[in-house]
């Protein structure tokens, strides 16, 4: 009688279970790339009202007073909320301007900030 050949059902089993356990760490990371990727969109977009704040400051060519401002802006199909606060520098001529941009949602993480200096015209 010749021996059979081919896999013992525990074989199978523990093949199986490779990969399972391989599958759902693909899974996973493909998640995670997912997530980060939306993150990434969301401080991009969230950079970029930033520097919309700051060249609508350069364009209107105005000296802005000392403050704080704040409003929405709509970027990218999504509303983010920026506040502007407009400090003197060292020098009278110059103001420096810092703009940080959140999700209107109520997160206290700062998503973007960029900070600018603007020269009395």
């Amino acid at each position: 009688m010749k021996p059979a050949r081919g896999f013992t059902l525990l074989e199978i089993l523990v093949a199986l279970a490779i990969l399972a356990i391989g599958l759902a760490a693909a899974t996973r990371a493909g998640m995670s790339a997912t997530d980060t990727a939306a993150a990434l969109q969301q401080r991009q977009l969230a950079g970029w009202v930033a520097e919309n704040q700051l060249a609508l400051l350069r364009a209107a060519r105005q000296f802005p007073a000392p403050g704080q401002s704040s409003g929405e802006a709509r970027m990218g199909q999504r509303t983010f909320r920026w506040t502007m606060a407009v400090d003197t520098a060292a020098q009278g001529y110059f103001r420096r301007v810092e703009i940080t941009v959140r999700d209107p949602s109520g997160e206290a993480e700062v998503l973007a900030r960029l900070v600018g200096y603007l020269g009395q015209p």
